[in-house]
């Protein structure tokens, strides 16, 4: 029988190696798996470790901190404690329907700095500024600058064309058949294979544009062209990457069609074209640059009483938690 003084010491070994082990920090995001799919499992964190556990029992580890965006397809579930490990290593969690075709709602993965969003909000109510960062993503978009003396909204407009057109030559070139981009929220299975393809594709960038916008300290609402939605600011940014990153490939998938899980083959290919782009290295500075654009300058921040334990700097980006 073994001493009750075995167990006492070996609870106090777990607290010392505790204190010696060192925290959490998230990584850049940059330096991360762009987006990660899961479906049908448990989400819980056991022994430590952050797992999805099926239906029979069998354990998979995720390396939560190396991803930058978890998608949660129907039929997972996620305890408290892994909420709370993916928030303390700033992964940003997205319950989305199946095949990503749907984005129902999304997690935060740090804490957005004010000054950040102060300076976004200031750039979007300021006329001159907004449109200067507007002309700033068309150039960024098009390659090449923008008409002058046109507003936002004739510069969407001139954008809308400009892409009708883009989709076009595409269907051309892989020779798919083109309608146009159609397709029906509430009857999925009604739009053709091409426009399902590029939902899907779609919102596999949404999902990690909006890690970077997070991650970069702003907030996913406050847009320049896109306004009034809840990641309007992340449409802006994933439109700069559409039609060089996901729309490509949406179309290679539709142009080989076998109409059996389309979607699925494209997520896969958006994930593996994500890592060898390393688009998310990419993402936080040109956000930066983009917003430089509007000629404003980021707010100072004053008569600010510092604390008196000061946070610890973190690995991660500004909008991570220490």
């Amino acid at each position: 029988m073994r001493s009750p003084w075995a167990w006492v010491f070996f609870r106090w070994l777990l607290y010392a190696m505790a204190d010696l082990l060192p925290k959490l920090k998230p990584l850049p995001v940059k330096e991360r798996l762009s987006v990660l799919f899961v479906e049908r499992c448990q989400l819980d964190v056991l022994d430590g470790a952050f797992v999805a556990v099926d239906v029979t029992g069998v354990r998979t580890h995720i390396p939560v901190g190396g991803v930058a965006c978890l998608m949660l397809e129907p039929g997972v579930r996620a305890s408290h404690a892994a909420c709370k490990l993916a928030a303390e290593v700033g992964t940003l969690l997205v319950w989305v329907g199946e095949a990503g075709v749907r984005l129902y709602s999304a997690g935060q993965p740090g804490g957005a700095r004010a000054d950040r969003l102060l300076h976004q909000a200031r750039l979007a109510l300021d006329e001159e500024a907004r449109l200067k960062v507007v002309r700033e993503m068309y150039r960024r978009r098009f390659g090449e600058e923008p008409p002058q003396r046109r507003s936002v909204d004739q510069l969407r407009g001139i954008e809308g064309a400009r892409v009708r057109a883009l989709y076009k030559h595409l269907a051309e070139q892989y020779g798919v058949k083109w309608h146009g981009r159609n397709y029906d929220r509430n009857d999925w299975g009604a739009a053709d294979v091409v426009n399902r393809c590029l939902s899907a594709a779609n919102h596999c960038l949404y999902g990690v544009a909006e890690a970077a916008v997070l991650a970069a300290g702003y907030a996913p609402a406050i847009g320049f062209i896109h306004s009034g939605k809840p990641l309007s600011f992340v449409y802006d940014i994933a439109d700069i990457y559409k039609f060089e990153t996901v729309v490509p490939v949406a179309f290679a998938v539709a142009s080989r069609s076998s109409g059996n899980n389309d979607e699925r083959t494209v997520r896969q290919h958006c994930r593996d074209m994500f890592r060898k782009s390393r688009l998310l290295e990419r993402i936080i500075p040109d956000i930066e640059d983009i917003l430089a654009a509007g000629g404003l300058q980021p707010p100072e921040v004053q008569g600010v009483v510092e604390p008196a334990i000061p946070n610890e700097t973190g690995l991660g980006d500004a909008g991570h938690r220490s």
